[in-house]
């Protein structure tokens, strides 16, 4: 019998480097699952693309009110106290002295987005024309509704009157509220200066005129 022969040099060189990708492979699977699991190697950082794009802010309220709710100058009952958080407590929006009875007007331009009874008190709301995406949106109640859904309405039209029930002030009030989607904001920051300036009362304004 023939004794068996031993491989040569050259041929354990090449059984070597047909392993070499093996062991490649290997070790970089092994140190990448060591990078998973210690904390101490910081993540890959984010590239631009995938950064999430910063919020863009909320458009101003306008001062585009051409008139109070009610009267020619009311009184505030309770103003605007806006909550710390969508559950917590707060005052959102703002009440105005007016006895039962009182014509209650759209404070801006608008369309009336809703008209009828909400818990048993009268809503009137309308959607502020060419105040941003989403609009703005004015609410008044208690109030009888003389306008329905869908009614475009003028700066200073009468949308309702008074309810003499349903108030939440000792005395009978409207509740005037003003919102950006489901944000509540300070309903009296539509209304311009000349508007809060004491004195004898005055006609309101044509739309389109000049101011004298």
């Amino acid at each position: 019998m023939h004794a068996q022969r031993r491989p040569t040099r050259r041929l354990r060189a090449r059984r070597y480097l047909a392993l070499l990708p093996i062991l490649l492979i290997t070790v970089v699977a092994m140190v990448a699952t060591v990078a998973r699991a210690d904390p101490r190697v910081p993540p890959r950082a984010p590239s631009l693309a995938a950064l999430p794009a910063p919020p863009v802010p909320a458009p101003p309220v306008p001062a585009i009110g051409r008139a109070w709710p009610v009267g020619a100058r009311p009184e505030v009952v309770c103003g605007w106290e806006p909550p710390a958080g969508p559950y917590a407590r707060g005052h959102r929006g703002v009440d105005l002295a007016a006895p039962p009875g009182t014509a209650v007007r759209a404070v801006a331009a608008g369309r009336v987005s809703f008209a009828g009874r909400v818990a048993g008190r009268g809503v009137v709301s309308v959607e502020l024309s060419a105040t941003g995406r989403p609009p703005l949106r004015t609410t008044y109640e208690p109030v009888r509704a003389s306008v329905r859904k869908g009614d475009e309405v003028a700066p200073g039209q009468v949308v309702g009157t008074v309810e003499p029930t349903g108030s939440h002030c000792a005395r009978t009030c409207v509740h005037w509220g003003l919102l950006r989607g489901g944000v509540y904001l300070d309903p009296l920051s539509l209304l311009p200066p000349w508007l809060w300036r004491s004195g004898p009362s005055r006609l309101l304004p044509v739309l389109g005129v000049p101011l004298p």
